[in-house]
């Protein structure tokens, strides 16, 4: 099992807790995700796999609402103020910081339970020790993991002179990952070419980009706008790739 899926069983058992203590015959959790129903299905089964470990069966002891925004991070505020209208008594933000934003901005009183990275710097929690408020839940440590990544992608294609980032320019945290990868290619003395992608067409023209770098490798930053399946495979072949939590081939 992926660590991201071991995280959402975790998560799981997390938001039963929280649904325990609001004490309903028949208790409602929200699932706000800034992706497709498709792309996170193994996520939302280690989700349900968390609540079943803590007695919670989908149908039996829960009832489950699902809002996907599939990658339009716009239309998440919206679907956030419809999980509170349907006053369910946890929100699970799937997807990564804009959802979590999105149901912190329509709640303060629903328990939220969240897997991103960097919730303090996000303004999600006060601190990871002590977040305070409705919110709670998981560090993806995503910046910490770039250069990492970037570092196992130059190993695997060794003569690779350049190793290209696609990135979605309007997530929070695009510039500080590009920051942190530029400076670990450049340890390793290869260059990187930022891939910018945020609409269908700019990924048609970022993919056009690669072909023409002849770039040695690619690694995708995992952004709920990439996982929809058909922009995954939009990947050319050949192009060895290392992504956060997308799966290319």
């Amino acid at each position: 099992m992926r660590r991201r899926e071991l995280l959402l069983m975790a998560i799981g058992i997390m938001a039963a807790r929280a649904v325990r203590a609001r004490q309903k015959a028949m208790p409602v959790i929200g699932i706000l995700g800034g992706g497709s129903s498709a792309a996170f299905a193994p996520f939302v089964a280690a989700f349900q796999e968390g609540l079943r470990e803590t007695g919670y069966i989908q149908g039996q002891d829960v009832a489950i609402e699902h809002r996907w925004a599939e990658g339009s991070y716009d239309r998440l505020p919206t679907m956030a103020a419809e999980l509170v209208g349907l006053k369910v008594d946890v929100i699970m933000a799937m997807g990564g910081t804009p959802s979590a934003l999105a149901a912190k901005g329509a709640t303060s009183t629903i328990p939220i339970v969240f897997l991103v990275s960097d919730p303090v710097a996000s303004g999600l929690v006060k601190s990871l020790a002590h977040p305070g408020g409705n919110l709670t839940g998981v560090d993806m440590f995503t910046l910490e993991l770039v250069a990492k990544r970037l570092e196992l992608l130059s190993e695997i294609v060794l003569q690779a002179g350049v190793i290209a980032l696609l990135v979605n320019p309007n997530t929070w945290l695009a510039e500080r990952l590009i920051h942190n990868a530029q400076e670990a290619v450049a340890a390793k003395g290869v260059q990187l070419s930022v891939l910018e992608a945020s609409t269908e067409s700019e990924i048609d023209a970022a993919f056009t980009t690669l072909d023409q770098l002849h770039a040695g490798g690619l690694m995708v930053v995992a952004d709920p706008f990439f996982g929809q399946p058909a922009r995954a495979a939009r990947h050319p072949g050949g192009t060895p790739c290392c992504s956060g939590d997308l799966r290319v081939t």
